[in-house]
């Protein structure tokens, strides 16, 4: 079996599990986050292991902060985390996408898969899924008791992607420190389980802030 069809075979998997978690009760919700969250910090405290304390308490409290984020959003604004995942995910699949046909200069050293082309690319699936999305389940109504204007929702867009691209590049550059292709092994052409939700758990946090401050 090729590296694509792996890869696409496990991202139905984890879709399907994923969906029926992120639309169960609140306890449910919170057993597949802390079994998540179990083997995504011991891939973490192997990644890190070669470096000082700080950073692997850094990283596990932003772990445990962007969990948390998502247990509260899935309960109270089911719609906005919906949306943040989304755009996360398409920032990925774009730049996964775009890279592959377009190729082209790339972006920096510390990932040398990542292209100019496949950073565009996470810009604009993103956009246009998060467009679509606000249009179709009235996510807007989040924007407009706050005042927010068509301008606001493209730069949070922008800025969750942007994020998204840069936990991406963060863990990157750790593994490339350690000479690791991948966090692990659990995850059949993704490898593991912090490779598949490296960005998402930055943006994640992003937005749970935002919100809070009640830029949202």
């Amino acid at each position: 079996m090729n590296e694509f069809t792996k890869r696409l075979l496990t991202s139905i998997v984890i879709l399907i599990i994923t969906i029926f978690f992120l639309f169960s009760e609140s306890f449910l919700f919170a057993f597949f986050l802390v079994l998540t969250f179990i083997f995504t910090s011991r891939e973490w405290i192997n990644l890190s292991s070669n470096h000082n304390k700080l950073i692997l308490v850094s990283g596990i409290t932003i772990l445990i902060l962007s969990f948390t984020a998502a247990f509260f959003l899935q309960k109270k604004n089911l719609n906005y985390f919906i949306l943040l995942i989304l755009i996360s995910i398409f920032s990925d699949i774009g730049g996964y996408i775009f890279g592959k046909i377009f190729r082209g200069p790339k972006l920096t050293k510390i990932s040398p898969n990542k292209t100019y082309s496949g950073m565009f690319g996470s810009y604009f699936t993103s956009f246009v899924v998060g467009i679509l999305y606000i249009d179709y389940v009235s996510v807007n109504s989040i924007f407009i008791e706050n005042k927010l204007s068509f301008l606001h929702i493209c730069l949070l867009i922008i800025l969750i992607s942007s994020i998204n691209q840069l936990g991406d590049l963060l863990i990157s550059y750790f593994k490339r420190l350690r000479g690791f292709n991948d966090t692990g092994n659990m995850l059949p052409g993704h490898g593991g389980f912090l490779d598949r939700i490296d960005g998402l758990i930055f943006s994640i946090l992003a937005g749970w802030i935002l919100i809070n401050l009640f830029i949202l």
